[in-house]
C-alpha cells in the first residue's frame, strides 16, 4: 500500500533527506585513494550518532553489518565496508547511506572517482547521473512510475548499458522499503499513478556489460554483475508535489 505523506511527515522527510546529503558531504573528502571502506563506515556511523540519528542499514533485516553501502566497480550495489577494501587509483564507488531521522528515512546515493579513471568508467557515471535526472524529471501528479522507468530506457537501452532489473527504486518513508516499486527498465504494464505526497527513490543501477548480477552466496548481500564489467549507481528521494517533484535528499549545495 502506497504510503502518502502529509504535511508534518513531509517536514520530518526533508530533515532526514538533509541529514543524508550532509553525511555524504561529509565523507567526500575521505573518499581518497588508500582509505579503506571499513575507514569511511566507521566515519559514517559516529557522524551520524553525533547528529542524533540511526544508521539504517545496520542489522537490517537483522544480517547487514555495516552502517553503510560501499559497492566499489563491479559490485552493483549492497557492498559490504571492510578494512581490506582499500581504494585504489582508477576505481569508483557507490556510497550509499540512509539515516533515520525522527522515526523518517532519508536515502542517498553518489559516485566517487579516485585518481586516474578510464574514459568508459567515467562516460558509465555520467550517463547515470544523466539518467537519474531524466526519470525525475518525468515526476509530476498524474504521470506513472511507467513514465519514469520508459525515459531512463529510453535514454540508456540506445547507449548499450544493460540497466539491472533484479533490483530498484522504492517507496520511502517511516519504512526503509514501501511501495511502490520503481524499475528503471521499460515497463509495458501500467504501473501506480503518482500523486501529491508520494516518496520514493529513483535510483538507477546501469551495468557495462549485461544487466545481469550475481547476489553474493557468502555474505547474502553483495551485487555484483555476472561479466565483471563496471557498474555504477546515483540515487535520489524525491517527493511528488502538486506540481512536479522535489528532491528530499539534499542540503542546497
Amino acid at each position: 500500500m502506497i504510503q502518502i505523506k502529509n504535511k508534518a511527515e513531509i517536514e520530518r522527510m526533508r530533515a532526514a533527506g538533509k541529514l543524508a546529503a550532509d553525511l555524504l558531504d561529509y565523507l567526500t573528502p575521505h573518499v581518497k585513494i588508500g582509505a579503506n571502506t571499513e575507514e569511511l563506515n566507521t566515519l559514517a556511523h559516529e557522524f551520524t550518532i553525533r547528529k542524533g540519528a540511526i544508521p539504517a542499514p545496520l542489522n537490517y533485516k537483522g544480517s547487514f553489518p555495516k552502517s553503510i553501502c560501499t559497492s566499489i566497480n563491479d559490485v552493483v550495489c549492497h557492498g559490504i565496508p571492510k578494512k581490506a577494501d582499500v581504494l585504489s587509483d582508477g576505481d569508483i564507488i557507490n556510497i550509499d547511506v540512509t539515516p533515520i531521522l525522527n522515526g523518517y528515512h532519508g536515502d542517498t546515493s553518489r559516485m566517487f572517482m579516485l585518481g586516474s579513471v578510464k574514459a568508459e568508467h567515467k562516460k558509465l557515471i555520467e550517463d547515470t547521473y544523466k539518467a537519474m535526472w531524466i526519470g525525475i524529471e518525468q515526476v509530476k501528479p498524474g504521470n506513472r512510475v511507467n513514465d519514469i522507468s520508459n525515459a531512463i530506457d529510453d535514454f540508456l537501452t540506445p547507449l548499450g548499458y544493460g540497466i539491472v532489473k533484479d533490483l530498484m527504486g522504492h517507496g520511502v518513508g517511516k519504512k526503509f522499503h514501501e511501495d511502490p516499486q520503481i524499475p528503471h527498465f521499460r515497463q509495458n504494464r501500467l504501473l501506480a499513478k503518482l500523486e501529491p505526497g508520494m516518496t520514493f527513490t529513483v535510483e538507477p543501477m546501469v551495468n557495462l556489460g549485461t544487466y545481469k548480477v550475481n547476489f553474493s552466496k557468502s555474505d547474502k548481500w553483495t551485487v555484483r554483475t555476472v561479466d565483471g564489467k563496471w557498474s555504477a549507481q546515483w540515487e535520489h528521494t524525491v517527493l511528488v508535489t502538486d506540481s512536479g517533484y522535489e528532491i528530499m535528499t539534499t542540503n542546497g549545495k
